[in-house]
């Protein structure tokens, strides 16, 4: 139950409200103004090893010998509170003589009656001592996964490129492999830290900084998550691959031109909508036959659940690619 719901059940101050507060799995008090326990459910006596009679009426912070009288909380109950009516999420690590070592969340709010105008502080204690505890493990287990990764691919790269091309169409292919490991490493490693990313940002670093020189941006702020950092990657690896081979970055004047926005597409799910336009570039046609790079482009995109549309204007190559985010 979120803060605000056991408020406005609080507010009512009749009996089915306090039978509600007492099923709930997270310890909950009420102190009243001069920070005295009026209410605490029965999470809170099981989770601190209280009497309910031991700790009504008596001031929060003298409970068992003081345990809650951390500097922190007492400035956040006393002072922050009075100020601001409502704090979520406010992180408390302490060691407790009867729990040992925990980490809560407090959640705490005024809490006023309309037929009282005394203020009542309303407090919610979610224990994350294992999830916090779970995170540090995962972090650990994310960082030794990269390091051995980063050892992988430098592996892979010096085998590929130790590898002996002498035919051209042999040198061809390993450039492109080169370049599709490269940046399959790069993304993989930014994945692996479970946070989204800029759409600019991501796009930049998958054209390499060749193409980015020589590449316009616009849209607003975007992030994809960890999940299509890879596939979006690769998509735009293919894109700036093929614009420097055949399309506009293989002559001194040309350009590519990126723009995004966001829309809502089928099942009021939000599309990020891109749009690829390669200009001053040489005259292009339609090719004769589907190269691995559309199929690489069209497949990663249909894997993140998105789709593409590729034109060959003689004016130069534009992709219109939608992402779900």
């Amino acid at each position: 139950m979120l803060l605000e719901d056991l408020y406005r059940l609080m507010k009512i101050g009749h009996v089915q409200a306090q039978g509600v507060v007492d099923t709930m799995t997270q310890p909950v008090v009420v102190l009243d103004q001069n920070l005295c326990v009026t209410t605490a459910n029965n999470a809170f006596i099981k989770a601190f090893h209280v009497d309910r009679e031991d700790i009504l009426l008596q001031n929060f912070f003298s409970l068992g010998n003081g345990q809650w009288d951390i500097p922190e909380l007492r400035q956040l109950i006393s002072v922050v509170i009075p100020r601001a009516a409502a704090v979520i999420g406010f992180e408390v690590k302490h060691d407790f003589p009867l729990v040992g070592q925990r980490t809560f969340l407090v959640d705490a709010r005024r809490l006023v009656h309309p037929d009282d105008n005394s203020p009542n502080i309303l407090v919610i204690f979610d224990d994350v001592t294992e999830r916090r505890r779970d995170d540090a493990e995962m972090d650990f287990i994310v960082a030794e996964m990269r390091h051995r990764m980063k050892n992988l691919s430098a592996v892979v790269l010096s085998v590929v490129k130790n590898s002996r091309s002498d035919d051209p169409a042999a040198a061809n292919f390993k450039e492109a492999l080169l370049g599709r490991l490269d940046i399959t490493f790069q993304a993989q490693d930014v994945a692996a830290r479970r946070e989204a990313v800029e759409f600019e940002e991501l796009l930049k670093d998958a054209v390499g900084a060749t193409v980015s020189e020589r590449l316009e941006c616009s849209g607003s702020s975007a992030k994809l998550d960890s999940a299509k950092v890879l596939p979006v990657s690769m998509i735009f690896h293919e894109l700036a691959t093929n614009a420097a081979k055949y399309g506009a970055i293989s002559v001194p004047a040309g350009k590519i031109r990126v723009t995004w926005e966001s829309e809502t597409g089928p099942r009021e799910r939000t599309l990020l909508v891109c749009q690829w336009r390669e200009e001053a570039g040489p005259l292009i046609s339609q090719p004769e036959r589907k190269g691995y790079g559309t199929e690489l482009i069209e497949g990663l995109t249909a894997h993140v659940g998105g789709s593409v549309k590729l034109a060959y204007p003689p004016s130069g190559f534009t992709a219109t690619i939608k992402i779900p985010i």
